[in-house]
């Protein structure tokens, strides 16, 4: 087994998309392995947090079976309302709870509820300056062997330099604090912009 990636051209990732992709084709390839993650640990109830313009809660939603549930955390809705016709069009609204709000209080709200552990499966993907408090939330909404997704860990190759900005220090200090975290299993793949994959044991 080689111990690192190989580095795609645009030739050759296109192969890859066109021999492995088979979810909506609006679904790149890091949506598919989501949706692949998300039937593999058997998820019924998930979240993501950073919808933008649906597709990853597409492919989720897609995943999950037909009672199951995304909890939806966005704050804005001229991007969320993109995505809306394409979960109708693919059967799926009816699983996507789309919450237009700051995501840490809905996020303690479901805590506030009695919801912790009852999750199992989470993707973050919004305000980087967040991601430790995102994180710290879907843990404790999770439960063991539930599975958090965290995208952007590479930040396009500026966590592996000095910061120069706030995003890439939050970045920079949530791997570093993954990598120490005795209360998950960790792994770090190069897909898309870094994708992180942190089993809550």
């Amino acid at each position: 087994m080689s111990n690192r990636t190989l580095n795609l051209d645009d030739k050759l990732y296109r192969y890859l998309l066109d021999h492995s992709v088979r979810e909506h084709p609006i679904s790149p390839d890091q949506a598919q392995l989501m949706a692949l993650l998300v039937r593999l640990i058997g998820a019924r109830n998930s979240i993501e947090i950073g919808v933008f313009t649906g597709y990853s809660a597409l492919s989720v939603a897609l995943a999950l079976p037909d009672d199951g549930h995304l909890l939806a955390c966005d704050i804005n809705d001229d991007y969320t309302r993109v995505g809306k016709p394409h979960w109708q069009a693919a059967g799926v609204a009816h699983k996507i709870d789309l919450r237009l709000a700051p995501a840490l209080e809905t996020l303690d709200a479901r805590l506030a509820e009695g919801a912790a552990a009852t999750y199992d499966f989470a993707f973050i993907d919004a305000d980087k300056g967040s991601y430790d408090a995102y994180y710290e939330r879907c843990l404790q909404l999770l439960r063991p062997g539930g599975l958090i997704t965290i995208d952007n860990v590479l930040w396009s190759g500026s966590v592996a330099r000095p910061a120069e900005d706030a995003d890439t220090r939050a970045i920079q200090a949530l791997n570093d604090k993954l990598r120490r975290d005795e209360r998950i299993d960790l792994a770090m793949l190069a897909i898309g912009d870094g994708l992180t994959l942190a089993r809550k044991r």
